[in-house]
């Protein structure tokens, strides 16, 4: 029932909150009380409840679905693999048991029936000087557009809700299944799911694979680039 499922929302909302205000207290984490440092252990992350998975099958919205299809990666243990690899078009995959982190964005959407390498793929046929040129490229790649970091960052910022940066800020601006987007100290770029799940400050823990797919509180571990709502809502 719709009534079910705000009434879910607003609770994860107020617990949130009530959290970042010291009314209640956090889970107990390892750390000294900086986000940026909190760490969860591996099984306490499945204690955390997760509002999504309490929302019967036949009631889950798109960003659910976004959720759970990148939660599935983490269940996963997907490895790391950014390599350039010939694959299908529409629907094309690298092989389950690995990929980027850009992968774990594609198979979050497509597990709510968008694919993002069709997407991508059209929007550059379309405006292909608007994506970043920094390949050499001169013209669109099937295989592995949709898998670069910059390239779906413009795709989202044409075509997405572009949100807050700062989520200590805006916290109400965070929702799961919104895709972040991160700067590494050494430049490279990054991409996440955000969860449902928030830690004991009431941020959002993250659905990413920088090595192995996890979901972990990382959000604020690097610097937030980009933050975005697809389809907008």
């Amino acid at each position: 029932m719709k009534h079910n499922r705000n009434l879910l929302i607003l609770l994860t909302v107020i617990i949130a909150l009530l959290l970042m205000a010291g009314i209640i207290p956090g889970l107990s984490l390892s750390g000294n009380g900086n986000p940026l440092s909190d760490k969860f252990s591996e099984n306490s992350i499945q204690d955390i409840p997760s509002p999504v998975e309490s929302i019967p099958p036949e009631e889950l919205t798109v960003p659910d679905l976004i959720l759970l299809g990148a939660r599935q990666e983490a269940k996963d243990g997907t490895l790391y693999d950014a390599s350039y690899q010939v694959i299908d078009y529409p629907g094309g995959d690298v092989a389950a048991d690995r990929g980027a982190c850009t992968d774990v964005v594609i198979r979050a959407f497509r597990n709510a029936g968008i694919d993002m390498q069709q997407l991508i793929h059209e929007d550059m046929l379309a405006d292909f000087q608007s994506y970043p040129n920094n390949w050499g490229l001169d013209a669109a790649d099937t295989n592995i557009d949709h898998r670069r970091v910059p390239n779906q960052v413009e795709f989202m910022h044409r075509h997405g809700m572009a949100l807050s940066l700062d989520p200590t800020q805006h916290p109400e601006d965070w929702h799961w299944g919104d895709v972040v987007y991160w700067k590494f100290p050494n430049g490279d770029e990054h991409c996440g799911i955000v969860s449902d799940r928030l830690n004991k400050h009431g941020l959002p823990l993250v659905i990413h694979n920088a090595g192995i797919c996890k979901e972990e509180d990382a959000l604020l571990q690097w610097q937030i680039t980009g933050h975005y709502r697809y389809p907008s809502q």
